[in-house]
């Protein structure tokens, strides 16, 4: 049976790799005819072309596009407007014939010395003793296939044809109907009442035709009482034709058709009749695609197609497999009916290449494995089969790969739904090492002393700025990009790597179009039997990037150091102009009958002094002046303008200035002393206390108000007008009058006292109160400010805090 392997006959079932290995030569021997049929499709466009050039006038690409533009037109194949070309040809000759006898013969020529698909093996008087070829009846068939629409005007074409030139007395077509069922949809030859008899046919095991369409190969029936034991032979009664043949219609994907072609005589189907029906279905294989009804064109293959509709949307792999079956309805083998576009085997097959290729052909050492079992188990009992990660290895062009794969597989009606992961560890740990050198700016290199050859990988030539088109650097070359204050040490290491084997941890500067590299060899030698080293391997790492910023750190850790001793003297000089410019920071001193309590707390860290001040003195007229300020800023800039707003502040009001007007002139001479790096601001609160009516007069400038405790309750004194100074030339300042009392203390107090990172001013001012409070009543209001003062413990800003307190009635 041309295109089958036997089963062994004696009962013992062969090994799953015998039987992987006979279907390999099975697929083998169907491709040989399947390029038999390809050459004959070529012969047959050539003469085509011929005919259209002689009879046109047109060049081979001329002829060539009128036959695909006509088979276009008429919604036909390119091999069936060949034949009907040819076929016209015949029938409308140049030049009138020359005289024939009735017939004549032909010496038959053995297959496989035919080279062109016109030679025939036997000729028929037809048309008044006219003989009739091979060519001819295949001219015919594909003219007349140009008007069938159905595929049972297929068969009674096939059966015109070929009755008379090869005794086809019947023709029956069968196409795969759902569940795997086949319809008879097209029949000549064989009567309404066997038609309707075997208009079905379940999907039973031993039905010829079944075979034919699950192996995509010829079943050839030629001795009536073996195949009677071996198939269920269709027709009634079966004797009525000993001789039949079941041809599956070829397609680019899963076949879904079968002609059948049945004779009265006895015999065997000889090889040139083979090839006749053979031929004769290839060129009905278009037209058996699809059904041409009326309407259009309806697919035979729906369901594959849209399953291959749905797989092209797919990002991963998937494949569809048909299960192919034996005589007995086992699965001997699965084929390959739809492939998603990411779908890749070993071989480097993916996506539509896949499609048609059969399992275990391709893929022989999975039978018998778990996957195995895992397929036909999914086809059997419906369950998804899930397996555990396993090794393949196909050898590829003598090459042996592995791969490990994780499959699941699950059913679709009749057929199989495979997706899978590989998990390539090769390709990984590749990936992975591409990763490693260009993330670390390194590459390998090795050098075999035994051959003298040096090997490297792609990122050294990245590192070399080398056009690795000229291979890796030679020794020799190397000193020439080289700086030559490293040559000798490192001529050294590599020496001593050589003698003794020694290995190197070597850097060492190049010169590049880029300018220079720094870069680092770390190597190390294997030794022979006798330590002599044999191979040398190590890497090569661009270390530039990191020597540019270790320099640049170098050079920042410098200027720190400036700037840092900069800032300590710029501290030195601070504090010391803030210790000559400030009295003592913690006193308690009687001013106008007033019992005054003063401390000044510098912030805990940082290099610049502040600009936190206070004065206390007497007037002239035997009154007290009481001033809080505090400077925006750090450093010497925010102790000068300390310094300039103290002294100014006392010398106007000593003069007699009211403290508004002290105030305005303040702000101006802020305005008009700025420059354009530098432009002050400060806040600023004065008072003046009259011991003959015991009456404060104070102003404030932006500055937080006083807290007055009287009675051991705590109060806000109410805030006369007045803006920061420095900051408008147009600010107003106002004044607000409090009468004293006996027992009364009265805070002044910069922002450092009551301000916390992320907290509310109003909640700092608001536990001031209540701590001045407490204390109050717990007694302990002697040297209130210096109390205040030291319940601020890391204080992130300068503290200052004046207390007056009004002694009780003698």
């Amino acid at each position: 049976m041309e295109g089958d392997f036997v089963l062994p006959e004696d009962g013992v079932s062969a090994a799953p790799e015998v039987l992987a290995l006979a279907r390999v030569v099975a697929r083998l021997r169907a491709e040989v005819v399947d390029l038999e049929g390809l050459v004959s499709m070529t012969a047959v466009l050539e003469r085509a072309k011929g005919v259209l050039m002689t009879r046109e006038g047109v060049t081979p690409d001329a002829a060539y596009q009128q036959l695909l533009d006509r088979a276009a037109q008429h919604r036909r194949t390119l091999l069936e407007e060949c034949w009907i070309t040819l076929g016209r040809t015949r029938d409308r000759p140049a030049t009138p014939p020359p005289p024939q006898p009735p017939f004549r013969t032909v010496p038959v020529t053995p297959p496989e010395q035919h080279s062109s698909p016109f030679s025939t093996s036997r000729y028929v008087v037809a048309d008044g003793g006219r003989p009739t070829g091979h060519r001819t009846l295949l001219a015919r068939l594909g003219q007349g296939l140009a008007g069938t629409r159905t595929p049972n005007e297929i068969a009674q074409l096939l059966h015109s044809v070929l009755a008379d030139a090869e005794d086809v007395d019947a023709v029956m077509i069968y196409t795969v109907a759902t569940a795997g069922n086949l319809k008879l949809v097209g029949h000549a030859g064989i009567g309404e009442a066997m038609a309707g008899q075997w208009s079905h046919i379940p999907p039973l095991s031993g039905v010829a035709a079944m075979e034919a369409i699950a192996a995509r190969e010829a079943v050839w029936l030629e001795d009536p009482e073996l195949d009677a034991a071996r198939y269920l032979l269709i027709g009634d009664p079966p004797e009525r034709w000993p001789s039949r043949a079941w041809l599956p219609a070829p397609g680019n994907g899963a076949v879904t058709a079968v002609v059948g072609f049945f004779r009265t005589r006895r015999g065997p189907f000889d090889a040139r009749t083979r090839t006749l029906l053979r031929r004769s279905v290839r060129l009905c294989g278009g037209p058996l695609r699809e059904d041409r009804g009326p309407h259009g064109h309806v697919p035979l293959h729906a369901d594959v197609d849209a399953i291959q509709t749905i797989f092209n949307a797919l990002s991963g792999p998937a494949v569809l497999l048909t299960p192919l079956r034996s005589r007995t309805g086992e699965v001997e083998d699965y084929r390959i009916d739809a492939a998603s576009p990411e779908s890749l085997d070993l071989a480097g097959r993916h996506g539509k290449e896949l499609v048609g290729r059969r399992v275990l052909e391709n893929y022989p050492t999975v039978a018998g494995t778990a996957l195995w079992e895992g397929y036909l188990d999914a086809l059997t009992m419906g369950t998804v089969y899930e397996g555990e990660p396993f090794v393949y290895e196909e050898v590829t062009a003598g090459v042996p790969h592995q791969s490990v794969y994780s499959v699941r597989a699950s059913r679709l009606r009749e057929r199989l739904i495979v997706t899978w992961i590989r998990h390539d560890t090769s390709e990984r740990e590749t990936r992975r090492l591409d990763d490693l050198q260009r993330l670390g700016n390194l590459g390998w290199a090795s050098w075999n002393l035994a051959t003298d050859t040096i090997t490297w990988s792609d990122q050294v030539y990245a590192i070399f700025d080398r056009d690795p088109t000229l291979g890796p650097m030679r020794l020799e070359e190397l000193p020439g990009q080289l700086l030559a204050e490293d040559l000798p040490r490192l001529g050294a290491a590599v020496q001593r790597l050589l003698d003794d084997g020694a290995a190197i941890d070597q850097h060492f500067r190049i010169t590049s179009a880029h300018g220079v590299r720094h870069l680092r060899i770390v190597a190390e030698a294997q030794r022979d039997a006798d330590g002599s080293p044999l191979e040398v391997h190590g890497f090569f790492q661009d270390l530039t990037a990191l020597r540019g910023a270790e320099l640049a750190l170098r050079e920042s850790e410098r200027a720190n150091l400036v700037q840092r001793g900069m800032l300590k003297a710029e501290r030195a000089l601070g504090a010391a102009l803030q210790d000559t410019l400030l009295p003592v920071p913690e006193q308690s001193l009687e001013l106008a009958g007033l019992c005054v309590d003063v401390a000044y707390l510098p912030a805990d860290s940082g290099l610049n002094v502040g600009g936190d001040w206070y004065s206390a003195i007497e007037l002239p007229d035997k009154s007290a002046l009481f001033v809080v300020g505090d400077v925006a800023g750090h450093g010497l800039a925010a102790v000068g303008t300390m310094a300039q707003l103290r002294f100014t502040a006392k010398g106007m009001t000593i003069t007699g200035s009211p403290l508004p007007d002290v105030l305005g002139r303040l702000n101006a001479l802020l305005l008009h002393t700025a420059s354009g790096t530098h432009r002050a601001t400060a806040t600023m609160v004065m008072g003046r206390y009259e011991p003959w009516n015991q009456r404060l007069t104070w102003v404030r400038a932006g500055h937080l108000p006083p807290l007055l405790i009287r009675g051991g309750e705590a109060s806000f004194l109410r805030q006369p007008e007045g803006t920061l100074l420095g900051a408008a030339f147009d600010s107003t300042y106002g004044q607000a009058v409090t009468d004293m009392r006996p027992g009364d203390h009265l805070l002044f107090y910069t922002d450092g006292l009551v301000e916390e990172p992320g907290e509310d001013i109003e909640a700092g001012l608001a536990h001031l109160a209540d701590t001045v409070v407490r204390l109050v009543r717990e007694g302990r209001s002697g040297m209130l400010a210096k109390t205040l003062a030291g319940l601020r413990p890391g204080n992130r800003d300068d503290i200052c805090v004046l207390e007056v307190h009004v002694p009780d009635e003698p």
